[in-house]
């Protein structure tokens, strides 16, 4: 499904995509709310080292600190030798004994090591049994991750560690663009030109077009309190035509730095009115993860033309800091 990418005012030529507990708090007062619209556009040896550092076993947790010489030599004899990441359990090993990661195997005819067979498939328990008392280094150690971690709890770790690096926040474009939190808004500002940035904790954030086919995002940013925030309005067609607009705010910074805001969303007209109050999320977790769990304000078709104007859907974005 082709989807438009989001846009300023002045810009509306259509970019391809693939298809794809919140305390409240109340607003401080601000001056007349700025208004924009937004068009739619649419390791090789098994041998273990006689000095074995420090070992935790597994129900010990991570920890976080300088990790010795010895213990780097430990858990170097688990580096895959194709992508440098740990070999985990399971643990399977060529005829020869050499190790590489279950991921690296897949895409593999022979052993990198001694070019022998991968198959039949042979574990290496006592690799196993070593594994479960060592407590790796997060992947992004080389970026300023001080954890060390079981294996079992390594990947989880990773999917939302903090200093992992930050993707490209639009959703309205395929873009792959992938770099540190303080390069995001450099990104925005040279490969997204076309996104409205208003300025002031209280703003209008206007959709034009909703009536569009398709699925559709609106974004733009909204700049107070010294923080930038991306505010998103995404249209999906759920099923048999059955279209659901999402709209949430998106802080452009840490999860611990989101926690210090809240947002709400107002939609007014008609003597009607429709509110949703919440903590902003991260980029890190993105707007996908938001609208699996449906914690973002969520109408049909038929709310947003009881609010609409002419097809187009003016949402009241008021920003806050919580108290500490």
């Amino acid at each position: 499904m082709s989807r438009p990418s989001s846009t300023g005012p002045s810009a509306n030529k259509p970019c391809s995509k693939p298809p794809p507990p919140q305390p409240q708090h109340a607003p401080s007062p601000a001056a007349p709310p700025a208004a924009a619209t937004i068009s739619a556009a649419g390791p090789g040896s098994s041998a273990v080292p006689a000095a074995a550092a420090v070992i935790s076993g597994p129900g010990g947790g991570g920890g976080a600190g300088p990790v010795s010489p010895q213990h780097h030599e430990l858990t170097s004899l688990f580096e895959c030798p194709v992508c440098f990441d740990y070999v985990l359990p399971p643990i399977l090993q060529c005829q020869a004994g050499h190790l590489v990661c279950n991921q690296c195997r897949q895409k593999l005819s022979c052993c990198p090591t001694c070019r022998g067979a991968l198959t039949p498939s042979i574990r290496n328990l006592a690799m196993e049994k070593v594994a479960s008392a060592v407590l790796f280094p997060c992947k992004y150690a080389t970026t300023g991750c001080s954890l060390t971690l079981h294996h079992t709890e390594k990947p989880e770790h990773e999917d939302i560690c903090e200093y992992r690096p930050y993707s490209c926040p639009c959703p309205g474009a395929s873009c792959k663009w992938q770099g540190s939190l303080e390069a995001v808004m450099s990104h925005l500002m040279h490969a997204h030109k076309s996104i409205t940035t208003l300025q002031g904790e209280d703003i209008v954030f206007l959709a034009t077009d909703i009536n569009l086919p398709g699925a559709v995002d609106w974004v733009m940013m909204q700049s107070c309190f010294g923080h930038h925030f991306m505010l998103v309005l995404e249209k999906q067609e759920k099923y048999e035509g059955h279209q659901q607009f999402f709209a949430i705010v998106l802080l452009i910074g840490t999860r611990k730095q989101a926690e210090n805001f809240a947002y709400r969303l107002e939609l007014n007209g008609n003597r009607r009115r429709l509110t949703w109050e919440a903590t902003p999320r991260s980029i890190h977790d993105g707007v996908a993860a938001a609208i699996l769990n449906s914690d973002c304000l969520v109408f049909d078709t038929a709310i947003a033309h009881l609010f609409a104007d002419n097809g187009n859907l003016g949402i009241n974005v008021t920003i806050s800091t919580c108290c500490p």
